[in-house]
């Protein structure tokens, strides 16, 4: 999945995947070879940040901490956006990936994503549930 890459390197370092939902980014770039310095390699980067007091359910404050984070290549690097393809001069939708319905597990909040959260709320003393932004810039528009 991982295997495209530029033709014209200048010593760039390229995104490759950068999943926001489960804090991870893959890049790479052109450098020497250690056994050859004549040659140059494909190296790739896989950075990995792990939210610190991250819920079990990102929208239940209350939901207990996350202790389990799995990360599958498979699923971080999956292209769901569908593309318009020729067959045999009829314009077809493709999606370049499989899984696509199933949801993704997100670790942190995607900040183009509004996430809530019901909280009590006395009102003329009664106590109705209300939802409250968690993401407050992704809730509301401008």
């Amino acid at each position: 999945v991982l295997a495209g890459y530029p033709l014209s390197s200048k010593d760039e370092e390229y995104v490759l995947v950068n999943n926001k939902c489960q804090c991870v980014t893959v890049t790479s770039k052109f450098v020497p070879s250690k056994e050859d310095p004549d040659e140059e390699v494909l190296e790739r980067n896989i950075r990995i940040l792990v939210p610190l007091k991250a819920r079990e359910n990102i929208s239940d404050p209350l939901s207990p901490l996350r202790t389990t984070f799995v990360y599958r290549l498979s699923e971080l690097c999956k292209n769901c956006d569908p593309v318009e393809i020729d067959l045999i001069g009829a314009i077809h939708q493709a999606q370049q990936g499989n899984s696509c319905e199933e949801p993704q597990t997100c670790y942190t909040y995607d900040r183009n994503q509004c996430y809530s959260s019901p909280v009590p709320l006395l009102y003329h003393g009664a106590v109705k549930q209300v939802p409250a932004a968690l993401t407050p810039d992704s809730c509301f528009a401008e």
